[in-house]
């Protein structure tokens, strides 16, 4: 009983368990958002406030025949293709935030995806990424 006792004031204290780091279970996801270039800004914005603290920006242009393309009502081919990390449990709410973005924003129409990252090389740079603020303090003292 004593044994057990110690382990989960260990646990509270020092976030470990028999010597162990706590693992969060929290995946990376690269959230990647295909936009109108003219509303790039305020869609990075807009993702970040997601908990995404890694973002990168690509400009692209359209590649569909002018004739398929204002046919479908996309007279302007300039796009901004946005890769973002973004914790898993953040994800759902991002992705509905951006559907109903794209639905309700003049000429921000636009498509979202995820990829799933498999690997990361370093205990800081995942406790960055997730979002993780308390972590990376301690591991900078």
């Amino acid at each position: 009983m004593a044994e057990l006792k110690k382990s989960s004031i260990a646990r509270r204290l020092y976030g470990r368990a028999n010597g162990r780091s706590r693992v969060s279970m929290n995946r990376l996801k690269i959230l990647v958002t295909v936009v109108n270039r003219a509303k790039a800004d305020f869609y990075m914005d807009h993702i970040q406030s997601f908990g995404v603290n890694m973002q990168m920006l690509v400009f692209g242009h359209g590649t569909a025949p002018r004739e398929i393309a204002t046919a479908m009502g996309l007279a302007d081919s300039e796009r901004a293709v946005i890769f973002s990390v973004i914790g898993e449990n953040n994800l759902r709410a991002a992705l509905d935030s951006l559907g109903e973005k794209f639905n309700t924003i003049a000429g921000g129409k636009g498509i979202a995806y995820t990829i799933p990252m498999s690997s990361i090389i370093g205990k800081s740079i995942f406790n960055f990424l997730s979002d993780n603020r308390d972590a990376v303090r301690r591991n900078e003292a």
